[in-house]
Parts: structure tokens; C-alpha cells; sequence
């Protein structure tokens, strides 16, 4: 199969019909990778066979001028020892995030296709980590897309307490020196709803997404 075949063509995700699916199946390759998020779409797999691609109807963001820290993970993060950095480990990161055990969910989406996928996709210098290091131990971290000067937030993992939470205002900050003043989470959760998050129309997310993409910022420099 040529590069041209396996490419999928996806339709303007404001125009999606069933429950924000807007495609299914397909090679989950970088350049489909690459061409969804840059139009606002995710995959999100029921299994290791079934591919749906999103755009909800409804999409969560997370805006800095909003961002709510708590008196108690403020103080937590000044005090803190752990240690940060960027794109350090993301393999492990998102095997991670596949493995660690959710009290709200039983299995995962990120199914071994997909660490396959978003690992090839870190390697062509899209897909990003954050890491939470305790000494020389991955304690804590998360991984996300830069979706052409937009950053989309995938999932997160904590060994220890707040350790995710440290690692999000880690990004933020990071993202803040780089120009970018919001960001992509997809679906809302009470966790980020904590943090500020809300909800807008796709319609409006779309837009919000191109704008972000035509200020050409260099999100994550060599």
C-alpha cells in the first residue's frame, strides 16, 4: 500500500454525524496522526480492531487565564522534590498511562496500537512527554500532541500523590513561554474540571485550533 492509500480522508469535523465520530478505521500511521490533530480529531479505540475518530460535539479546554491551583497544591509545589523534564522518557510515560490502574475506569484506550503509533509519532517529533522524576524513579507524568502550534492532551499517570497534577502546571508553564495560552484536554473529567477546564462548541474549538496554528509557535524547540 502506497503512502497516498493509506492516507484517510477526513471530513471537516463540524460537519460529523454520530456522537462526534467523524471517521472509522483506517492505518493509524503518523500522517494520518499528523493530519487528524491538525483538524482537531483523536482517535479513541473501543479495542485493538475497532478505530473510531472524534470530534466532540462539546470540547474540553483548559484556558491559563482560568487555571484554578488550589492553596493546598500550590503549597505542595513549592515544597516539592521531585524533578521535571520534557520528552525524557515518553515511552515509558505512555506505556505508563496504559498500565497504571484508574479508580473510575476499568481497561484502557491506550491499547498497544496505539503506544506503537504515538511512539513513532514522538520519534517524528509530534507527540511529547512530560516526565516527574523522584530521585532516579518516573513517578508521575503525561503525554500530549502538538497539533501544529496547539497542544492536545492525551492522558497522565501518578505514582505518587499530586505527582500528575505537578507535572500539568509544569506543562503549562512551559507551554506559556512558548506563547501558546490554552490548551486542548478533549473530554471533560472532574479532575480537570478542578483546574479551570470548561467546554465549548466544536464549531468554536475548530476556529479556536486554526488561530492557534497560524501563530506559527514553536511549541517544543529542538
Amino acid at each position: 500500500m502506497s503512502i497516498d492509500e493509506a492516507l484517510i480522508s477526513f471530513p471537516d469535523p463540524r460537519s460529523s454525524s454520530f456522537e462526534g465520530i467523524v471517521a472509522v478505521g483506517g492505518e493509524l500511521n503518523t500522517a494520518n496522526l499528523v493530519r487528524a490533530y491538525r483538524m482537531g480529531i483523536f482517535p479513541w479505540p473501543i479495542d485493538e480492531h475497532i478505530l473510531p475518530w472524534c470530534c466532540p460535539e462539546q470540547r474540553a479546554v483548559l484556558e491559563f487565564n482560568d487555571l484554578h491551583v488550589s492553596r493546598r497544591l500550590a503549597r505542595i509545589r513549592r515544597q516539592t522534590l521531585f524533578h521535571f523534564s520534557i520528552d525524557e522518557s515518553f515511552e515509558e510515560v505512555i506505556f505508563r498511562c496504559a498500565t497504571i490502574e484508574r479508580k473510575e475506569e476499568s481497561g484502557t484506550w491506550i491499547t498497544p496500537r496505539i503506544v506503537s503509533a504515538y511512539c513513532e509519532l514522538h520519534r517524528a517529533g509530534h507527540a511529547h512527554s512530560v516526565e516527574v522524576w523522584e530521585g532516579a524513579t518516573l513517578v508521575g507524568g503525561l503525554y500530549g500532541v502538538d497539533g501544529g502550534g496547539a497542544f492536545s492532551g492525551e492522558s497522565m499517570f501518578s505514582d505518587r500523590s499530586d505527582a500528575s497534577k505537578l507535572a500539568l502546571l509544569f506543562l503549562i508553564e512551559h507551554l506559556k513561554q512558548r506563547g501558546l495560552d490554552w490548551m486542548d484536554i478533549q473530554v471533560m473529567s472532574p479532575h480537570m474540571k478542578a483546574f479551570g477546564a470548561k467546554e465549548i462548541d466544536r464549531s468554536e474549538f475548530v476556529e479556536r485550533l486554526s488561530l492557534a496554528q497560524n501563530r506559527n509557535l514553536v511549541l517544543f524547540p529542538l
